[in-house]
């Protein structure tokens, strides 16, 4: 992965550090609805920024703050609602109003943070998480939307080479490949010891002492691909033991895949919101990625930091970030989908050389440290004074 260069690595004060007789840069962090991967992304980064002696406001849900603690990793967090009534773009205005440098996470958040600055020349940094995805009108509406956060960045990050390249195709002046790490707070389980202890007890809990255990976790909602994993379920009742699919997750479609699965009878259970991926993946002998918008699903990266073997659908950046690491089917393809699964159950080799690439290509993702460099030297960028002519 390409890059920017730190100008203020680790263990050194980054432009308008106290300690250099100037005031804190001061940097304002806006999320929108706030996905797993994004609000993760955010907090590390908060942290790391904190340490470094930026100042960091987040503008967020209280949801949000509750769940991932900013407060507690040093930032002030001002609640801001993720519906656009005044009193929440008052919100982030006022937040912004004082701000060196405004970082935006999404889209959402990035037309409500180039509306609350106004025109002020304020530098404005956007990092896109996510291929969104819209079809008729709103697939138009989507692209106008996207060119008028393009251009208003001064620096688009994105967390793939395919959002790189969507964000230049819709005019960004700067867009530049970001380094994304997994922050390791979420890698509860974290070494193979651990999980071994885990497994019996969390497949007893979820039924599956004798028979595979397949995981899937994700938001219930379209463009997930869970129609796709629903319908692959059905050539897995051949097998035999047959395998028990559990997915992790809540959303608008859990009532109509609950009914689903009661009308088809399949070997399926919708657990809610897990409260601990790890400790789920501890207990799977597959991880399945059926679709979804992130270009670095969190999924993914637990899989393969969990040695879990992985059979993921080849969307967005999902290649440049698992590698050969993982069983790759195309998006919407249930027989794919089934053969793939079926496969690796009956091949424990593969399985085994699946785990080994997965620890090999989790080895080459970004540390947190690396991501908040490259974040600090892009920001150091944006601000710098330049001298006269």
């Amino acid at each position: 992965m390409s890059q920017v260069s730190s100008h203020a690595p680790h263990g050194h004060a980054p432009r308008g550090q106290s300690s250099h007789g100037q005031p804190a840069l001061r940097t304002v962090q806006v999320l929108g609805g706030g996905s797993t991967g994004s609000c993760a992304h955010v907090r590390s980064l908060t942290a790391g920024l904190v340490a470094r002696g930026v100042r960091v406001t987040v503008c967020a849900p209280a949801t949000a703050d509750h769940t991932y603690d900013f407060t507690g990793a040093g930032a002030e967090h001002v609640p801001v609602p993720r519906r656009n009534d005044p009193s929440a773009v008052a919100a982030l205005r006022a937040a912004c109003a004082d701000a060196d440098l405004v970082h935006a996470h999404g889209l959402h958040a990035a037309l409500r943070a180039a509306f609350a600055l106004g025109g002020r020349r304020v530098p404005l940094v956007v990092t896109w998480h996510t291929r969104p995805s819209a079809e008729g009108a709103r697939a138009h509406l989507l692209r106008v939307l996207e060119r008028r956060v393009a251009k208003a960045a001064s620096v688009v990050l994105g967390t793939s080479t395919d959002l790189v390249d969507r964000a230049r195709s819709r005019g960004a002046r700067d867009a530049r490949l970001a380094a994304v790490a997994l922050p390791a707070r979420r890698r509860s389980v974290a070494t193979a010891e651990e999980a071994d202890r885990l497994r019996p007890k969390a497949r007893a809990e979820l039924g599956t002492i004798d028979r595979p255990l397949l995981v899937a976790v994700g938001s219930l909602d379209r463009h997930r691909g869970h129609d796709t994993l629903l319908d692959a379920t059905r050539a897995w009742r051949r097998l035999d033991p047959v395998p028990l699919l559990v997915i992790a997750g809540e959303g608008p479609l859990r009532g109509e895949l609950q009914r689903r699965i009661e009308a088809e009878e399949l070997p399926v259970r919708l657990i809610g919101r897990p409260d601990d991926i790890g400790e789920l993946l501890a207990a799977a002998d597959l991880a399945l990625l059926p679709g979804g918008p992130e270009a670095r699903s969190v999924l993914a990266q637990e899989a393969l930091h969990a040695r879990v073997p992985l059979v993921a659908a080849a969307t967005g950046g999902i290649a440049d970030l698992v590698g050969d690491a993982a069983e790759l089917v195309p998006p919407g393809d249930s027989e794919a989908l089934a053969e793939a699964v079926a496969g690796l159950l009956a091949d424990p080799g593969r399985c085994e050389r699946l785990k080994d690439r997965g620890t090999r290509q989790a080895a080459t993702w970004p540390t947190e440290d690396e991501t908040v460099a490259q974040v600090l030297s892009v920001y150091d960028e944006l601000t710098r004074p330049w001298p006269l002519p």
